[in-house]
């Protein structure tokens, strides 16, 4: 890993370190093991504030424990799901459609005549309705 991306999980409070007399920081094996569930955690779309919200009630030189990290888990599914809902959603579209701005207005499924909706911004409006 950058090591600016350690320092910066530490500025967060996410993980902590002890430093050596020469400076150089040390990090325990718990905060590892911290590491991991952080990077998969961002793997899956996470970010950095839902993960720090999950780890409260942990201590930061401290893994989650079993209890805890099956309430993070539980805490953290509704949210992988939905982006498995959009992932699928837009996997299924995506040969001709993103929702509107249209890539084909002669075939669009979810015709979009004049562009009614370039007033509500960029983006996709009918794919993902609720931003």
């Amino acid at each position: 890993m950058a090591t600016s991306a350690l320092r910066y999980y530490e500025s967060l409070g996410l993980i902590a370190s002890t430093r050596t007399t020469g400076d150089r920081r040390r990090y325990r094996r718990t905060v590892l093991r911290r590491i991991a569930v952080i990077r998969a955690a961002q793997r899956v779309g996470l970010s950095l504030e839902e993960i720090r919200d999950a780890f409260v009630g942990v201590p930061v030189e401290a893994a989650p424990t079993r209890a805890q990290w099956t309430r993070m888990a539980a805490r953290w599914r509704p949210a992988i799901e939905q982006r498995i809902l959009d992932l699928e959603k837009v996997r299924d579209e995506l040969s001709g459609c993103i929702g509107c701005g249209c890539l084909s207005l002669q075939r669009c499924r979810l015709y979009n005549p004049q562009d009614e909706l370039g007033a509500e911004g960029s983006g996709s409006r009918r794919l993902f309705p609720d931003g």
